[in-house]
């Protein structure tokens, strides 16, 4: 089952913690609650869950379906982007982001690089039309 980015964030708030509760971490390399705030956990999770509740049943849906539940949900993560200052996902999040949907999308039979394919796309632009983060 494709992992939420969002669980690996929170893992490494929690590992962080814990080494700086430890004093094995030196609290001005203390970095991952900063980058991750509880808001922005919460927010991108509320998207993760819609998308999650849209993806059973897209093996049987057409290109147009499909690509419609991937708009949405780059379009949602889009308006979170937006409402951190347009810096709530860095180079790291974004791919990990775009992996979960890659992964879900797979997960729920859905050939991504048949469906990029059919419409002149590499299997890894699929978010890319709409992707501003």
């Amino acid at each position: 089952m494709a992992e939420r980015p969002t669980t690996n964030w929170r893992e490494g708030i929690a590992n962080e913690t814990e080494e700086l509760a430890a004093s094995t971490l030196d609290p001005e390399c203390a970095c991952m609650a900063g980058l991750f705030p509880e808001e922005l956990l919460t927010s991108t999770d509320v998207v993760l869950d819609t998308f999650e509740r849209e993806l059973p049943g897209l093996s049987e849906a057409d290109d147009a379906q499909i690509f419609g539940v991937v708009e949405r949900i780059v379009l949602a993560l889009n308006a979170v982007n937006e409402a951190h200052n347009e810096s709530a996902y860095e180079t790291d999040e974004r791919e990990q982001l775009c992996d979960f949907i890659d992964q879900s999308l797979t997960e729920h039979g859905i050939d991504i690089a048949a469906l990029t394919a059919r419409h002149g796309l590499g299997r890894y632009q699929i978010t890319d039309k709409w992707r501003k983060w």
